[in-house]
């Protein structure tokens, strides 16, 4: 394989982590054919409805508290493959991704750029995935209690 073609560890961690959300280091890796790929930003979408629908319509929303954790669950799915990825040796991503290179091709190796990608994927998807989760958990509780209320009254 020509090392034009190489597909890059770095390059595929920064795409996880910056616009894992919409696929691109799926369509990176594997082309647009990718069908899972092609997943993340319907996803996306979702859940930015979710965040349009709580900005008209207000937080009360329900359909929103759905929507909304689409969007975090996205962000936290790309930061999980930008961390798969730039903690992954380099024999191994070259195995993966560059079939036909060496297992010590460059295109796999680490360098303080792959690590910067990965701790800023550690803590965009904690953020993205908790946030999300407790938002729509708690809304979902909160209705719960409201529902109770009617009942006992």
């Amino acid at each position: 394989m020509s090392t034009a073609r190489a597909k890059n560890k770095t390059l595929a961690a920064w795409l996880a982590v910056l616009g894992g959300s919409m696929g691109l280091h799926r369509f990176y890796l594997r082309g647009l054919g990718d069908w899972i790929g092609w997943l993340h930003p319907i996803a996306a979408a979702l859940g930015w409805w979710g965040v349009r629908r709580i900005q008209t319509l207000g937080q009360d929303d329900q359909l929103a508290w759905v929507l909304v954790p689409f969007l975090g669950s996205s962000i936290a799915a790309g930061c999980l493959a930008g961390i798969v990825y730039a903690l992954s040796d380099r024999e191994k991503w070259n195995r993966w991704f560059n079939p036909g290179a060496e297992d010590q091709a460059i295109a796999g190796g680490t360098n303080w750029l792959t690590i910067g990608a990965l701790v800023l994927a550690m803590l965009l998807g904690t953020v993205a995935f908790m946030g999300s989760l407790a938002y729509g958990i708690q809304h979902y509780f909160e209705y719960q209690i409201e529902e109770a209320r009617k009942i006992s009254q």
